[in-house]
């Protein structure tokens, strides 16, 4: 196992959309879970509050990273993941975008940044 976080980095210029409540494993959505991934044009990264969690890409399987408080994971935009506990754990999830411009928003609509998001 690579204990590890990946070195991805938030690219330069994106801008916080939102940030999910504090999740921990009693209270969270199903689906992050399971296969799931951020969609097109949205960065996400995977804070750990407390205790610690397993990190999966989906195309690296064999590669957990093992997330631990204070630690994060940045996700780049459809790239299948999910996570896995590691005992009790308290998390949340940021989501960025590109800087809006004039006109109507583009882009998901809040709660809609992820798959993992739903039920």
């Amino acid at each position: 196992m690579d204990d590890r976080p990946d070195p991805i980095e938030l690219p330069d210029g994106l801008e916080l959309a939102r940030t999910t409540d504090v999740f921990d494993e009693a209270n969270h959505p199903g689906g992050l879970l399971r296969a799931h991934q951020v969609a097109a044009g949205v960065w996400a990264r995977l804070l750990v509050h407390t205790g610690s969690l397993r990190f999966v890409f989906e195309d690296e399987s064999d590669r957990p990273r093992t997330v631990s408080a204070g630690g994060s994971q940045v996700i780049p935009p459809q790239r299948r993941h999910h996570v896995e506990f590691d005992g009790p754990a308290t998390f949340a999830i940021e989501f960025h975008r590109p800087p809006a411009t004039a006109g109507p928003a583009e882009g998901p609509a809040e709660g809609a940044e992820s798959t993992g998001l739903q039920p």
